[in-house]
């Protein structure tokens, strides 16, 4: 379990990392266009802490799972899980929210791939907190 909380600060800490340079840094002009000011909630910012108990939570199992189905054979390991939970979480949100909001598509696909890329370097970091079995 020791290394389950582990992962699960150094995952929480990468996704405050990740979420900064994406949404602060990469996407901040796209989010401030004309279009998309109009679909914002204009209380956004009052609701924000739903935000960070989703990753405090989100973070918590993904490092969990990861613990469940550990093998050890170090960093492709980390990659596969990200890349399995990354497509996984990250078509969801992206297409499912283009689907019933009116965002750009080009907006959609930025965090469709974004998110795969920001679960890879989780499961890099938890291959990384959980180390490499020894051979036997």
């Amino acid at each position: 379990m020791k290394k389950v909380l582990i992962g699960f600060v150094v995952v929480l800490i990468a996704m405050a990392v990740m979420s900064y340079i994406v949404d602060g840094l990469i996407l901040s002009s796209t989010y401030q266009s004309e279009s998309l000011q109009k679909i914002w909630r204009p209380d956004m910012q009052s609701k924000m802490w739903i935000y960070y108990i989703l990753m405090i939570v989100g973070a918590f199992f993904f490092s969990f799972i990861f613990s469940k189905g550990y093998e050890g054979k170090g960093i492709m390991e980390g990659v596969r899980y990200g890349l399995y939970i990354g497509i996984w979480m990250s078509i969801g949100m992206a297409y499912g929210t283009y689907a019933m909001i009116a965002i750009p598509y080009s907006l959609a696909l930025q965090w469709f791939i974004y998110g795969v890329i920001e679960y890879v370097i989780y499961g890099i970091l938890l291959s990384l907190v959980f180390g490499k079995k020894p051979s036997a």
